[in-house]
């Protein structure tokens, strides 16, 4: 007979490993790529010495002269406070009950709440990845009614939850986003609520407590990164291509990124992220150069083309016009353990809902994402989303 402590255990020794493997390794293929570790864990912060430069102590000199003098290798200290990251699953209690002396109806009650946990958290993992930690997701153009136009909808899915904001001061929360039109930058709201011209959209109660993505580093206003002066440490700050005008795809554009980064910060390139208009449009130029379009499989099940060897991957959060050329192994997402379950008294994960009739569990992991080598990361930006006239039209995307 199913009961909630058999339901416990199937989440605890059955469910956990194998959320947690699909979280870390198949939610994301950037997330796969950079690796985890609880060192430099803190209590509730990270605190790590960064490397920079080289050692001084290198010279040449006669026989009978001083040898040179000792230069030891230069750090800087990074400081960032762990982030909480949440997935909650509910159960009513009538369907517990219902599916007591079936097995196999619980089993599918189960696995139905856990694919749910994992299709939203991967969702919200990839997007903090981009993000710049803030938790924005869009800000509002205009807006009628339940529908709302906005810069961007490309971190925006039906069911989510989301707050509005006014300046600094909440004009909606938990507002349920229950369409969300991809051409034409809408999304429609379950509710009541009025939403003005400039209002900005944050993930429910997330607004300042995400993880530290992409976005924040390669913020050109960033004054400070990890609690670092950026004035004082400029290396602190990456490439970032700053063109005057729009510009095609190419296998130039994307290797003087790479030399840049190869010859003046000793960073070797080995992801590339994009969006799939871009990719398409690097697939079109490979088309038209008479070029195979090589395909590699990603860790996590992944596919993607190449340049070089280097992966080119589309990203759904990844904003029109930009491409990341990262090394991955400069990254870490610092954490204070792997996902495990909220626990209450007794070790309980599964507790009632005040008033009512249902019961809940939370996964929860404490981690914060640190770029060591900030300047060894580029973002080419102002690219087409098409190739320029007398290219190759009509590539095939291969469904990748």
């Amino acid at each position: 007979m199913v009961t909630l402590t058999s339901a416990e255990s199937a989440l605890k020794n059955v469910y956990l490993g194998v959320v947690a493997n699909q979280l870390n390794v198949r939610s994301n293929p950037l997330l796969a790529k950079i690796k985890m570790s609880s060192k430099d864990v803190w209590g509730k912060e990270i605190r790590k010495l960064a490397p920079f430069g080289i050692n001084g102590g290198v010279g040449a000199g006669s026989e009978t002269a001083s040898l040179p003098k000792s230069s030891g290798n230069s750090y800087v200290q990074f400081t960032a406070e762990l982030k909480n990251l949440y997935g909650k699953i509910e159960l009513s209690d009538k369907a517990i009950r219902a599916s007591a002396n079936n097995l196999g109806a619980f089993v599918n009650l189960l696995s139905d709440e856990m694919e749910g946990l994992v299709k939203a958290s991967a969702f919200n993992l990839g997007r903090m990845l981009y993000g710049d930690g803030s938790g924005l997701l869009a800000t509002v153009s205009t807006a009628s009614g339940q529908t709302v136009t906005c810069d961007k909808v490309n971190n925006l899915i039906e069911g989510m939850l989301v707050d509005v904001y006014t300046g600094e001061s909440v004009n909606a929360k938990q507002l349920k986003i229950t369409y969300v039109d991809r051409v034409n930058k809408t999304f429609n709201f379950e509710g009541t609520a009025t939403i003005k011209t400039g209002d900005k959209i944050y993930c429910q109660g997330s607004k300042g407590y995400e993880i530290t993505g992409l976005g924040k580093i390669f913020d050109t206003t960033n004054t400070s990164l990890y609690g670092v002066s950026v004035a004082d440490y400029p290396w602190l700050k990456p490439y970032v291509s700053a063109p005057s005008s729009n510009q095609d795809i190419s296998d130039t554009l994307i290797q003087e990124a790479i030399d840049e980064l190869d010859f003046n910060h000793d960073s070797q390139v080995d992801y590339i992220a994009t969006t799939a208009e871009i990719r398409r449009a690097y697939q079109q130029y490979l088309s038209a150069c008479k070029r195979n379009i090589d395909v590699m499989d990603l860790e996590g099940g992944f596919k993607t083309i190449s340049h070089n060897g280097i992966p080119v991957v589309a990203d759904r959060f990844v904003d029109s016009g930009k491409m990341f050329l990262l090394s991955t192994k400069d990254f870490t997402l610092h954490q204070l353990c792997d996902w495990k379950w909220l626990e209450g008294e007794n070790g309980r994960i599964l507790r009632q809902n005040a008033d009512q009739p249902a019961y809940s569990a939370t996964l929860v992991k404490y981690a914060e994402l640190i770029c060591d080598k900030p300047c060894g990361q580029a973002l080419l930006t102002k690219i087409n989303s098409t190739i320029g006239s007398g290219s190759a039209s009509g590539a095939d995307d291969s469904g990748l």
